[in-house]
């Protein structure tokens, strides 16, 4: 007996799970295939569609359809078995001869449940007690989990004996019907409803909407319904299971100050709230969309706030500052600390928020909660990006792929979840889905075990024959993300694995898109390793020749280069990874409508999840080297020619006793200051961390070299609002003069960047980067250096609102200059 302590709403609760050692191969199952399920004959509402749920998820998956009962079977028949299901309340109605001894008069936590087996010689029970009605449906979503199910079986562990509850009260998931998404713009409402079963099945308990206006077009090719429509149709299903629904509202409106512009949105907004069979809570982001100073933005939510309570009395009001600038988000506490409104229900942390989770929980009076907004779904340029992800990925996997992540999204979890009530994530479509099912699993215990989470994901959401090997893939392809790509060797094993459950499944596992998912990343990450190592072995090439060219004409060695890098990427593997994938791509497009190719499924842009239409990104510096090459043959003397070249091929060699680094890069960032770090500060509130921005798209095969960037140029180090980013070197020459030749690329032109050396000595004022991006080259004052130690520190501007993103490093050179002559 394993004895877990949860603290539900200030009160203890006891955890009885009895571990179960089935798993091992030890315990002996007990057999359900011949079963009946009993319940109350009065049950209604979300308690009976958890029974149905129950009947027609089993018959899905073994083709066994479990009969029905109001009342318990007359006479006990060894042969069936029962299960029986119900609330707590009703226990004397479907717990049959187990109900008195199971009866409990303590008062249980909301949404809890107790699952336990009873056997005798006569009969075998399951019994599903729910502390209340969502105690039932999160009741059957364990059994759900626990069972083991194949065609024309089903199986129990026989000591399963559960009875737990939630940690925290909100455990939702933003599912948002809008053009933006990667997949959600072609589901219907019966896909819905089924994800929304999938979902509610690890305890999810809320989903959050979208209006039919927000920072979108206004159509979608893939829509199956008009948006208000299916806005209301996934309300009424929501509502159907018991879920809390919630609707993410942005301000769109330019000026709130106007009378004019508030009447109107109080006549758009209440024309939706009338629409939906249910609301519970509206959110409205300060920013991301949206763009209104705190005193106009505050004002229209207490308008609107009655407004709402026309419609839906009991419904709450809600508000997150992101994208404010640290004047509005003073303002924004101000109003909290001093009017204390009574309309607001609580306050929003979601991306774009310039202080940290537990920074914004000190500003914020007590009598308002906090909700956690985590973006789960984007892996770069983004609140949570992936730490120090190769840029190979960064580049062809982009901003919105399929994006497993258990273990960081754990470390996420449990470093921010502590000072809220829950959450409800940042989601655009089911690329994120492994991440959602993580994050309802440890919203329901935070101790959980990540893997034991994936195992049962597996097994229900794919097949009982794959839950170790696919829990165990969805592992791998988190780890297939860390550290350098060339040298990570385990990609190739991923694919291995991927590959022999692939072999193993059925015609129906391989028409399912999780399934489908895992294939695609495990066959798009060693495609993309394979092509870069080949890509990075032919720039090594081209360097050779480049060098081999000595003084000899320029044109030689740009010629001989130039024929190395335009050697395509062939070979009979390759060619067969890039065919599954896009066989893979055609399959998730049909079974779940993923968009992953703007041009053939009409995503609505390439950084939406469109990965088929970056797979052949370069991923060597084969487009910038086209247009260096073009810059150098315009030179007017062959010495300058040759000069240039010599640039290139030395490019990284700073050269005796000067260092080098590429801050974006895990593998050459000796001199970076790293901070906390990712386990200590996912957030990156106060770390640096790997960012990104590629060329424009424009032609992949290279044909098109205006703006083109070094491979160098695409990854930077960042920080964040006003943390500096720094970098520290020691053993320098106290006596000798150093130089800094920098780059500064990164994604956010226009905004003004400032270096300091040991947080006196100005570098450089705050200046914009240059574009077409260059290097800059500043002298650093010998008094900086005349320790032998040197700190350099940027700083992005202060104050600033928005993403946060400013302060971007991309290369940085710290030179020592020869000495002079004559001393």
């Amino acid at each position: 007996m394993h004895n877990l302590r949860k603290f539900v709403g200030g009160a203890a609760w006891i955890c009885w799970l009895v571990l179960l050692p089935g798993r091992l191969g030890a315990a002996p199952e007990l057999e359900l295939t011949n079963t009946v399920v009993v319940f109350p004959s009065n049950l209604t509402g979300p308690a009976r569609k958890a029974v149905t749920m129950l009947v027609e998820e089993v018959e899905k998956r073994t083709r066994v359809h479990w009969p029905e009962l109001s009342t318990w079977p007359a006479k006990a028949d060894s042969a069936v078995a029962v299960i029986a299901v119900g609330p707590k309340s009703q226990l004397d109605a479907f717990g049959g001869p187990y109900a008195r001894d199971l009866q409990d008069r303590q008062t249980a936590p909301g949404e809890g449940y107790r699952l336990c087996v009873r056997r005798n010689s006569n009969q075998s029970v399951v019994l599903v007690i729910g502390n209340d009605a969502r105690g039932v449906l999160f009741g059957v979503g364990r059994l759900l989990r626990e069972l083991h199910m194949r065609p024309g079986s089903i199986t129990l562990t026989q000591e399963a004996d559960i009875a737990t509850a939630p940690t925290y009260s909100l455990r939702g998931h933003q599912l948002g019907y809008r053009p933006k998404c990667n997949s959600y713009d072609a589901w219907d409402l019966p896909v819905w409803e089924q994800y929304f079963r999938d979902l509610a099945v690890f305890g999810c308990n809320a989903i959050e909407l979208i209006p039919p206006r927000s920072d979108d077009a206004s159509n979608s090719p893939h829509f199956p319904r008009p948006q208000m429509e299916m806005m209301t149709g996934m309300s009424r299903v929501a509502d159907s299971y018991g879920l809390d629904v919630w609707i993410w509202y942005p301000a769109m409106d330019r000026d709130y100050s106007d009378p004019k512009t508030v009447e109107f949105a109080l006549h758009e907004w209440g024309e939706v709230f009338r629409k939906l069979p249910r609301v519970d809570v509206v959110f409205v982001p300060g920013g991301d969309p949206g763009h209104t100073q705190p005193k106009y933005l505050m004002a229209l939510l207490e308008k609107q706030t009655e407004n709402l309570h026309r419609f839906h009395p009991k419904a709450q009001m809600w508000v997150s500052p992101q994208s404010f600038n640290q004047a509005w988000l003073d303002e924004f506490v101000q109003i909290l600390e001093k009017e204390r409104p009574a309309w607001l229900g609580g306050v929003v942390y979601g991306p774009q928020v310039r202080v940290s989770l537990p920074k914004l929980r000190a500003l914020v009076p007590r009598q308002y909660p906090i909700r956690h907004y985590p973006d789960i779904t984007h892996s770069r340029q983004c609140q949570y990006p992936v730490p120090d992800w190769d840029v190979a990925y960064a580049v062809t996997e982009a901003r919105e792929c399929i994006n497993p992540r258990p273990e960081g999204e754990a470390v996420i979890f449990r470093k921010t979840q502590p000072d809220t009530i829950g959450f409800l994530t940042y989601s655009e479509g089911c690329n994120d889905d492994v991440n959602k099912t993580v994050w309802s699993g440890l919203g329901w215990d935070p101790d959980a075990n990540v893997e034991e989470i994936l195992r049962q994901y597996s097994r229900y959401y794919i097949s009982d024959k794959f839950a170790d090997s696919f829990a165990r893939g969805l592992l791998a392809l988190e780890r297939d993300w860390q550290g350098a790509l060339r040298t990570n060797t385990s990609v190739e094993a991923t694919l291995s694995d991927f590959q022999t459950m692939e072999k193993a499944a059925s015609p129906f596992d391989l028409k399912n898109w999780r399934f489908q998912q895992g294939l695609f990343r495990a066959y798009y990450d060693a495609y993309v390793r394979e092509r870069l190592i080949f890509e990075r072995g032919l720039e090594t090439q081209a360097m050779a020749a480049l060098e081999k060219a000595g003084d000899k004409r320029a044109e030689i060695g740009i010629a001989a280069a130039e024929r190395i890098l335009d050697q395509p990427f062939t070979g009979r593997t390759a060619e067969e990874l890039r065919m599954r994938i896009h066989e893979l791509a055609e399959a998730l497009f049909q079974s779940i409508g993923m968009q992953l190719s703007v041009k053939k499924y009409r995503a609505i842009g390439v950084d939406r999840g469109a990965g088929l239409d970056t797979l052949e990104y370069p991923l060597n510096d084969r487009r910038w080297l086209r247009a260096r090459f073009a810059q150098i043959r315009g030179l007017k003397t062959e010495p300058e020619r040759v000069l240039a070249l010599q640039e290139i091929v030395h490019w990284t060699d700073p050269g005796s006793g000067s260092f080098y680094d590429d801050p974006g890069n895990v593998m050459r960032q000796p001199h970076l200051v790293r901070g906390p770090g990712f386990l200590k500060d996912p957030g990156a509130m106060a770390s640096p961390r790997v960012g990104f921005e590629q060329d424009p798209l424009m032609d992949i095969d290279g044909e098109s070299i205006q703006g083109a960037r070094r491979m160098s140029w695409m990854d930077h180090a960042e920080t964040l609002y006003d943390t500096p980013l720094q970098m520290r070197y020691a053993g320098l020459d106290p006596k000798a003069h150093y130089r800094l030749r920098v780059v500064y690329a990164g994604d956010t032109r226009g905004k003004k960047i400032r270096l300091l050396a040991n947080d006196q000595i100005e570098i450089h004022p705050y200046l914009v980067r240059p574009f077409p991006i260059k290097p800059l080259e500043f002298d650093i004052p010998q008094a900086a250096t005349e320790t032998g130690e040197l700190t350099l520190s940027w700083f992005g501007e202060p104050g600033l609102g928005g993403n946060g993103r400013g302060c971007q490093v991309s290369e940085a050179w710290l030179i020592k200059e020869p000495a002079a002559s004559g001393r």
